[in-house]
């Protein structure tokens, strides 16, 4: 009989332990940590304690993210309260670059829209056709370190260089109507792999405020 076959008969045959229960407590075997031998229950314990700390750090980790995702949903409500109650298109858009930046500590944002052109606010300043064509062909937000568009003339960054970059497409239904656009100096900020379920969110909340006011 090799290994496997004697591992396979153990676990079909439990009352193997029944029978031959004082052979236990004679039985040592390798510790996993060191070179001395213990007897088979002592390593069991061992085995049982290194499974318990596995079992404390995924409980830990998945206690912080609840945290995590507690802190971001607060922070997605007072979003939500201000887009509900901002009384014109001017004080919407203050609000949400100020929230962006402020409760959601990104450096650089970037509000562009080209529905309602010719209003006197900042956002309606021309845009070059590459972004307008980004927001186009966007069916999710995109986050990168290396943008697909020109973002120097999106971000007033001061001789800053962004390392990382969120787009956002704003939506109505299908047409596109302007875009979000968030920068950092930090490449971890924003990169290909992170998951964009609240930036979508954003997206869809942000659309439907600001397409209370435009044409």
């Amino acid at each position: 009989m090799n290994a496997e076959d004697v591992a396979t008969y153990l676990k079909s045959h439990p009352e193997f332990f029944e029978q031959y229960a004082e052979m236990i407590a004679d039985i040592h075997i390798p510790h996993p940590h060191s070179g001395r031998s213990i007897p088979i229950s002592e390593r069991q314990m061992v085995s049982l304690r290194s499974k318990n700390k596995s079992l404390d750090a995924r409980l830990n980790d998945l206690i912080q993210i609840g945290v995590d995702n507690d802190v971001i949903g607060q922070k997605m409500h007072r979003m939500s309260l201000h887009c509900v109650l901002s009384k014109d298109l001017a004080a919407l858009i203050k609000g949400v670059e100020g929230l962006l930046k402020e409760d959601f500590a990104v450096p650089h944002v970037a509000l562009r829209l080209w529905r309602g052109q010719g209003l006197e606010l900042p956002v309606f300043e021309e845009v070059s056709l590459q972004v307008r064509a980004l927001a186009a062909q966007l069916q999710s937000p995109q986050c990168s370190n290396t943008p697909d568009v020109e973002t120097g003339a999106l971000f007033e960054t001061a001789g800053v260089r962004l390392k990382s970059f969120a787009f956002i497409p704003l939506r109505d239904g299908t047409e596109s109507f302007g875009i979000l656009a968030m920068g950092s100096e930090d490449e971890r900020r924003f990169y290909p792999e992170m998951g964009t379920l609240y930036l979508t969110r954003l997206g869809e909340l942000l659309s439907g405020a600001l397409l209370r006011y435009l044409p």
